[in-house]
């Protein structure tokens, strides 16, 4: 797919972060865009913002909910008769801990966004845009942390986003090999620090699933900026307009890994499965940091 222009797309977790860098994108490059998300006030705020840019309509979802994503699925099919772009993008994370200090709930939660997300978007889209006969992609979120190699505090978060690599490595493949004209990509959010909405996921996590026991206090994105000047250290960002544009022209050279600075990623693996032939554990302990 070289042209988005008059192309109907769907971005979950539209209305902030990485998901509204792309919708703004996909609204530049003359694309028609349905904005889904589960926070009602940033979905009006984005609205607001982007309306002058183009054809731009939002819904309110929740992605762990398969009822909600049909209903999504319907609302677009209804609405524009056809997909030709699901970005399944929306995210949730749990505080850094031990394994035997997570509880079940961050489990549910998490991996009921991140996996389950992505789940319910391709079973509610894509029999759809097979069944229309017009050319399609799926982009999936991923994150180098599970999916490239996982840090070890971030057990829920990264274990999450190596099923969301996993499963969408198994689409690719399942599209391909039936002969459909759609196809699906991995995207690694990726180029440096990411200022998004991942640091303050907590204000989306429902009641019913609230951790079971309390935690330390997660630090917001100012608060790891002034712990790294205090230390010294100098921080890189990455621009998220830049990021989607990237994703973009991922998606035109039909590349299946969409990652900036891929050639590190490749450096890592390969460490990983040399560790891996000789029976070690693959996360070198060196550069593990005490908690």
């Amino acid at each position: 797919m070289k042209d988005f222009n008059d192309k109907v797309a769907v971005v979950t977790g539209g209305a902030s972060g990485i998901g509204r860098a792309l919708v703004k994108a996909l609204l530049q490059e003359g694309a028609r865009v349905v904005v889904a998300d589960v926070e009602q006030k940033a979905l009006d705020r984005v609205m607001a913002e982007f309306e002058a840019l183009g054809d731009i309509t939002g819904v309110v979802a929740d992605v762990s909910d398969a009822d909600s994503v049909n209903s999504l699925a319907d609302h677009v099919f209804e609405h524009y008769g056809r997909c030709h772009l699901l970005f399944n993008n929306a995210g949730v994370a749990a505080p850094s801990a031990n394994i035997w200090e997570t509880t079940p709930n961050d489990w549910k939660w998490v991996h009921g966004v991140n996996v389950l997300g992505v789940v319910h978007g391709i079973q509610a889209f894509v029999p759809r845009m097979i069944a229309s006969g017009e050319p399609g992609y799926v982009i999936n979120t991923s994150s180098g942390d599970g999916g490239i190699s996982a840090l070890p505090y971030q057990s829920v978060y990264a274990s999450s986003k190596a099923a969301v690599s996993c499963l969408t490595e198994c689409l690719a493949a399942q599209l391909q090999s039936q002969d459909t004209v759609l196809g699906a990509s991995v995207f690694y959010p990726s180029g440096g620090l990411l200022e998004t909405g991942i640091w303050t996921t907590d204000r989306n996590r429902p009641g019913n699933l609230a951790r079971e026991k309390p935690t330390a206090p997660v630090p917001s994105i100012d608060d790891f900026k002034k712990a790294a000047a205090a230390a010294g250290m100098e921080l890189s960002f990455q621009d998220l307009d830049e990021l989607a544009q990237y994703c973009l022209q991922g998606i035109r050279e039909q590349r299946f890994v969409i990652m900036i600075g891929l050639e590190d990623a490749a450096h890592t693996l390969q460490q990983r499965a040399e560790r891996i032939g000789r029976g070690e554990l693959p996360i070198d302990e060196a550069e593990v940091p005490q908690m």
